[in-house]
């Protein structure tokens, strides 16, 4: 299950060592970790991580299965997660030491900045080969934070990015060693740690704006 840290001013949320499904318990604690990371005052950051082979590998599916007459809250408790991180009033970045696919691809694009691993793992929107759409939440979220020519082919084509890859196409700003993600991403959090307040949350939001509107509303 998630957990949360703190080194100085930048907070640690690491939200696994598994798949990091999100499974409603998951999520649950996640956003108890985001509510600790709100309430905290003065200069603050804030980096997800993981630790093992994945980064996460997105929805619960199995989960999903299971409890069919409870889909539409489910999601809307996804789309709350992104609208969340992605106008938290403070810089986010996330180091993807793993694979990062599906759900928790868009988890990552709802940071302000990525690290991902150069060597391995891969980056991926597999929703046009494991046959599942793009709700509209998540179709504004993907828009809104990559160029258009890049989410284009990410969606469409499901294609597999590699750190590097990935790096050139603008999806994660840094591809570095494997035990220089979680330090990069620190690095990065830390230096902008003094900007986190109303300030930069109105600019979030209004930067954002559309993209919340529809992930705040969205229903399926």
């Amino acid at each position: 299950m998630p957990t949360l840290d703190r080194q100085d001013n930048v907070f640690v949320l690491d939200i696994g060592d598994g798949e990091n499904r999100f499974h409603p318990d998951w999520l649950a604690a996640v956003g108890a970790a985001l509510d600790e990371v709100e309430k905290a005052e003065g200069p603050r950051a804030l980096v997800t991580a993981a630790t093992g082979k994945f980064f996460s590998n997105g929805l619960d599916l199995e989960w999903l299965g299971a409890h069919a007459e409870q889909q539409e809250g489910y999601r809307n408790s996804v789309h709350e997660l992104f609208a969340r991180v992605l106008s938290l009033p403070m810089v986010t970045v996330a180091a993807l030491q793993g694979h990062t696919f599906a759900a928790g691809a868009m988890l990552s694009l709802a940071h302000d900045f990525r690290v991902m691993r150069a060597d391995r793992g891969f980056w991926c929107l597999p929703e046009a080969d494991i046959n599942i759409p793009f709700t509209p939440g998540m179709s504004a979220l993907i828009r809104s934070r990559l160029a258009p020519q890049t989410a284009h082919e990410a969606m469409v084509t499901a294609r597999r990015y590699g750190g590097t890859d990935a790096a050139a196409a603008g999806i994660v700003d840094r591809a570095v060693e494997e035990d220089a993600v979680r330090s990069a991403a620190l690095e990065i959090a830390a230096a902008q740690a003094g900007k986190a307040g109303d300030t930069l949350g109105t600019i979030k939001e209004r930067m954002y704006a559309s993209a919340l509107a529809v992930l705040r509303g969205a229903t399926g």
